[in-house]
Formats: C-alpha cells, sequence, structure tokens
C-alpha cells in the first residue's frame, strides 16, 4: 500500500491514514463494483489528504470511504440502474454500514472541498465513461475547437504529453 500513496502524492504524515480509507474503499469496490472504480476513490482521498487543513484527519475512516465512494459513484453514475456496474445508494449504505444520510453528507463536504462538479468531472471519471465524455476530448487548434480524436494521431500524442486530453492507451484515442 505505501507504494500506491507515494505515487498518489500522499502527505508522510497521512500516510496510515490514507491507507485505512483506502482499504475500506478498495474492499467494496472490489467486492460490489470493479477494479476500475478503486482508481478514482484513491485518487479522491489522495487529493483530500493533500488538502490543508486535511479534512481526513478528523472522524470514522469508514465514514470517510463512505463519502469517497458516494462522490465518485455520483460523478460516474453508479446510481443509475441503466449504468454497469449499478449500485443503490441504499444498498451502498448497507455495505459500508454507514446511514445514507451521513454518507451523503460526507460526499457533499468532500465535493466541495475538492471542488468536485458531478456528475462527469473528468479528473474523477472511470476511464471506461471518460473515452465517452463529451468535453475531455476537445482542443484548440489555430483557434477552431476540434475533437482530438479526429487529430492525427502525431498530434494525439503530443495533445497526451501536454495534459490537454486523458492519458488513455492509445488505441482508446484514435
Amino acid at each position: 500500500m505505501a507504494t500506491d500513496e507515494k505515487m498518489l502524492r500522499v502527505p508522510a504524515a497521512l500516510r496510515a491514514r490514507v491507507g485505512e480509507i483506502i482499504e475500506l474503499s478498495d474492499a467494496v469496490c472490489a467486492s460490489r463494483l470493479d477494479a476500475e472504480y478503486a482508481v478514482p476513490c484513491r485518487r479522491l482521498v489522495a487529493k483530500l489528504a493533500r488538502k490543508r487543513p486535511s479534512p481526513i484527519e478528523r472522524g470514522e475512516a469508514r465514514v470517510w470511504a463512505a463519502g469517497v465512494i458516494y462522490a465518485i459513484g455520483q460523478n460516474n453514475f453508479l446510481f443509475d440502474s441503466s449504468q454497469t456496474p449499478h449500485l443503490s445508494a441504499d444498498k451502498l449504505s448497507d455495505l459500508v454500514r454507514v446511514p445514507k444520510s451521513t454518507m451523503a453528507g460526507k460526499a457533499k463536504r468532500i465535493r466541495d472541498a475538492v471542488r468536485l462538479d458531478a456528475p462527469m468531472d473528468p479528473e474523477f471519471y472511470r476511464a471506461e465513461l471518460l473515452a465517452d465524455h463529451p468535453l475531455v476530448w476537445l482542443v484548440e487548434v489555430n483557434g477552431l475547437i476540434v475533437d482530438a480524436r479526429m487529430l492525427p494521431i502525431e498530434l494525439q500524442v503530443e495533445a497526451q504529453r501536454l495534459g490537454l486530453i486523458p492519458n488513455l492507451p492509445l488505441g482508446q484515442v484514435a
């Protein structure tokens, strides 16, 4: 776990706390969602850890993990029954053993802290959905807004390098 936390640029003083929260969220993602859900959850926990002062220093790790999953779920349409994976807020509440109102309140606090404009904030989007996100692929070329996926592969690679478009495998971009 320590290697993952360093990759997420977590302050040393909060690594144990981050590890505790991530362990809880990873377990829910592995058992009821999918491995891909764990990635934005980890990024969100790390971002919260980098806040000064960090809000995750206080409170139950289980409640923070529930709030993180709920916030990421809102951003990725987890509660929409037409999506896969899907999980209702009530079911998530039962899984994490945190009342739904507490979980939703913590998710609101999290969204406010990191300015997560759910749904569809690309920073915390699952890669599967990111490929179809309508806005993340738009770039300006010579004053015109174009879909980067329509550009020659060399320009797509450069746009990825500059952080203008998501860093997905090239087979998904082109």
